[in-house]
């Protein structure tokens, strides 16, 4: 398994040679460092801790620093990858470079938020007549039983919170690899804002 710590820039469009037009999201991937190797011995598994951006060192704690050897500095972003496909070691950096290979990548992000909703926007419901007089538009209608058992099940679909959750896009076809400019652009849309953390990784359903 191959897999990064990135950033997302946002969407754009390409042309192929065929003058197809693509829409694209543009990854932006600085050099991940490897902070920590885990062994089956010690840990039960193989892993590899990744981390990006470093933090200020006006702003690490102690305890914080604490996990990083003395050659690597203190990072804002840490990820863990186990059975990491190649073979890198403590203070290393890992670049785009490493899916040169893969054509399809997973991607996982915190999705963004959209505050509380009703059930027409959340869950997609119909909603009543938008005539006048029937009094019903866009509630959810009728949750609850008559007296037996007299409450509302539980995971019925109301309104409430959408989004900000973290969710895996997968099987985006890698269109183009730029390591000059360390991105990586991906056919689609993946989840998140501007500039947010992205997890990539290589495809779990297709090889290559």
């Amino acid at each position: 398994m191959k897999g990064l710590i990135a950033k997302k820039v946002g969407m754009t469009q390409v042309f192929d040679e065929d003058g197809n037009l693509t829409p694209v999201t543009v990854i932006r991937v600085e050099p991940n460092k490897v902070v920590a190797l885990k062994d089956k011995e010690t840990f039960g598994y193989d892993a590899v801790v990744l981390g990006v951006d470093e933090k200020k060192k006006s702003t690490v704690t102690k305890p914080y620093a604490g996990q990083f050897p003395e050659n690597v500095a203190p990072v804002q972003h840490l990820k863990e990858f186990r059975d990491f496909d190649g073979e890198v070691k403590v203070g290393d950096e890992v670049g785009v470079e490493l899916f040169e290979s893969t054509r399809y990548l997973d991607v996982t992000a915190t999705s963004k938020g959209k505050g509380f909703q009703g059930v027409m926007k959340r869950w997609g419901f119909h909603g009543g007549r938008s005539t006048h007089g029937s009094k019903f538009h866009r509630e959810p209608g009728g949750t609850g039983q008559c007296t037996s058992p007299g409450r509302c099940f539980k995971n019925i679909k109301m309104p409430g919170r959408m989004g900000r959750e973290r969710v895996t896009v997968q099987n985006l076809r890698i269109v183009k690899i730029d390591p000059e400019l360390k991105v990586v652009m991906v056919r689609g849309s993946v989840p998140g804002n501007k500039d947010c953390a992205l997890i990539i990784k290589s495809a779990v359903k297709k090889e290559l």
